[in-house]
């Protein structure tokens, strides 16, 4: 009698796990369709992500961002497009042992089979005085690349959402003196034949944060020594910044932080300084004429002498 009411009160446990894994998914689809799904799914269909046979290493770092792009490919696969394989990929790059449980715990209540491997990233670039995290996102990137390479991937997805471009728009222009944008796809310079995705690209924040909020869903930051020492007011990052101010100029316009998205669309090379291409640098002088003489348009010329004669 004890064996049976075990395996009754597992069969039980499993359904309630099963039972919270489709409520969340359902949320998803149904509650948040217009700000979560339909923009997921615009960007894969806009920006061509998805190609037949692909096989993507999605890249899962424990945050709300990635953790919700793994249940959107899931969701793409069982409602929409099948026709590619996911690879669910997280590296450790030395996580406290209570980051990583959380992202590990994360991952079994939201139904997400985790690959994980382990790195020594944030060793590495806590010393480290300049741009520490930049550094350690072109670290982290580099070894997600290689070990989506590894398991016989083409492709990585990274979890970057609409702020973030919004963001790296304006870090580049008032930290980097230059105009350039977070890409929606690019081809690794570094890994041949592999491409990198950002499928959450045009999700706002706020949606993810509500979504979040309305599961009782609660995921890590960053979690390396650098970003805990933000949230205790010992340093700040440049993209916090950037938070602060899209925070400030919202309050101003409902339309700045769309214009700004815009902004990187609508280049118009006859009304900039110079601009790059491909290793190449180019400058307004480089293709500007000085003004000739001014000449009469054709057929005027003779338009004018006969009127003359006429005269005459």
């Amino acid at each position: 009698m004890s064996g049976d009411r075990d395996i009754t009160e597992t069969d039980m446990q499993k359904n309630r796990e099963t039972e919270r894994i489709r409520e969340i998914e359902r949320s998803i689809i149904k509650t948040y369709r217009k700000n979560i799904w339909c923009r997921f799914t615009k960007a894969v269909r806009e920006y061509d992500l998805i190609q037949d046979g692909d096989r993507i290493g999605v890249c899962i770092s424990g945050g709300k961002d990635s953790m919700l792009m793994a249940k959107l490919f899931q969701e793409l696969k069982r409602h929409g497009r099948n026709n590619f394989e996911l690879v669910f990929l997280t590296m450790d790059p030395g996580y406290r042992d209570k980051n990583r449980a959380l992202i590990e715990s994360n991952a079994e209540i939201l139904g997400i089979p985790l690959t994980v491997f382990e790195t020594e990233i944030f060793d590495a670039v806590w010393s480290v005085e300049n741009s520490p995290c930049y550094l350690c996102a072109r670290m982290r990137r580099g070894y997600l690349y290689s070990k989506a390479k590894e398991l016989g991937c083409n492709k990585i997805a990274l979890g970057h959402h609409y702020d973030d471009v919004i963001e790296t728009i304006l870090m580049g222009m008032l930290y980097g003196g230059q105009i350039e944008t977070m890409m929606p796809k690019l081809h690794s310079q570094n890994f041949e034949g592999m491409e990198l995705i950002r499928p959450m690209y045009l999700i706002r924040e706020a949606a993810i944060k509500a979504w979040c909020v309305y599961n009782g869903l609660h995921f890590i930051r960053c979690a390396c020594r650098f970003t805990e020492c933000c949230a205790d007011g010992i340093k700040s990052s440049k993209r916090e910044e950037m938070k602060a101010l899209l925070e400030q100029l919202r309050g101003m316009s409902d339309v700045i932080e769309q214009n700004i998205f815009n902004s990187v669309k609508n280049v118009n090379l006859n009304k900039v300084m110079g601009y790059k291409k491909d290793g190449e640098s180019y400058y307004f002088l480089d293709t500007y004429k000085p003004a000739g003489i001014c000449l009469p348009a054709a057929g005027q010329e003779e338009t004018q002498t006969g009127g003359e004669e006429r005269k005459v």
